[in-house]
């Protein structure tokens, strides 16, 4: 482990150590039914949801029926993510032309983000179209983590109800859970990482070349409109940052004669002959 490995680490729980009171006291006020400042703007939005559900906010559930609530809700997405997966090409939202995902990797990633575990065996820009990622994938980063806190919830009172036979309502503890605490947070930090940058558009994806030059195509705008590409250079003129071409030491400068019409000169080399006096022999 290097040492800005160990940096990282010691900032993530700092991080974690500072909110645990803030967050973790509201977390606290939302599962036990408390009123927060977010329910003036969302409270609405709740009760309207348990109105068109059907649900009764004020009936709690046993054991054995909260986790047949969150059975049958994992089921659900389940059944809905893997036929996302698999009939990918017949849903809008696919510029790329993504094709469907096999069964059993339409299977794998199906059952991977019902039980929040996120296991992706593949590359998301390359294998999955954008209807895919967002109705099928971030759905269920949503949907499955609330679940998951709601059943953190429920434990936590059945602890903390030693004579009671209820552990809350699931649907309530999940749409909460949703309301006041996934959404927000995430509106906080998609607000903090479009200013960064980090951006998703609808349009195609773009090419960047291997060099990292400017010189790729710039794909598709917004809704798929295609922007003007930066002028190429020309194929003569070799880009600056290529090393220079060396010639392989068979091929030759000077033109031959069936190549050029100019008649290339013949260089003879001269030999001096040696002196008469140079060879004369000695004799002892």
């Amino acid at each position: 482990m290097t040492g800005n490995d160990t940096i990282q680490i010691l900032l993530y729980l700092a991080v974690l150590l500072a909110c645990v009171r803030p967050l973790g006291g509201y977390m606290a006020r939302v599962y036990m039914g408390e009123r927060v400042r977010l329910e003036r703007v969302l409270g609405p939005v709740e009760r309207l949801f348990y109105r068109s559900a059907g649900i009764d906010e004020a009936r709690e559930m046993g054991w054995k029926e909260y986790t047949a609530a969150v059975l049958a809700f994992s089921l659900g997405g389940f059944v809905l993510l893997y036929c996302i997966l698999r009939w990918q090409s017949h849903f809008p939202l696919n510029p790329a032309g993504m094709t469907d995902l096999t069964p059993h990797l339409a299977f794998d990633t199906a059952v991977s983000f019902v039980t929040n575990t996120n296991w992706q065996s593949y590359g998301g820009e390359s294998t999955l179209s954008y209807f895919s990622q967002m109705v099928g994938l971030t759905m269920q980063n949503f949907a499955s983590a609330a679940a998951g806190m709601a059943v953190m919830a429920a434990l936590i009172r059945g602890l903390a109800r030693r004579k009671a036979s209820t552990i809350g309502n699931f649907w309530v503890d999940l749409t909460r859970t949703n309301l006041y605490i996934l959404l927000p947070l995430a509106l906080i930090w998609t607000v903090l990482l479009g200013s960064q940058g980090v951006v998703q558009t609808f349009g195609n994806y773009l090419t960047v070349p291997a060099d990292g030059s400017a010189a790729g195509r710039r794909g598709q705008g917004r809704f798929g409109q295609s922007h003007h590409a930066p002028p190429r250079p020309s194929p003569s003129r070799p880009s600056p940052s290529a090393p220079p071409r060396r010639r392989s030491p068979s091929s030759s400068s000077v033109p031959t004669a069936a190549a050029s019409s100019t008649p290339t000169p013949r260089i003879r080399s001269r030999t001096r002959r040696p002196s008469p006096t140079s060879s004369k022999c000695w004799r002892s």
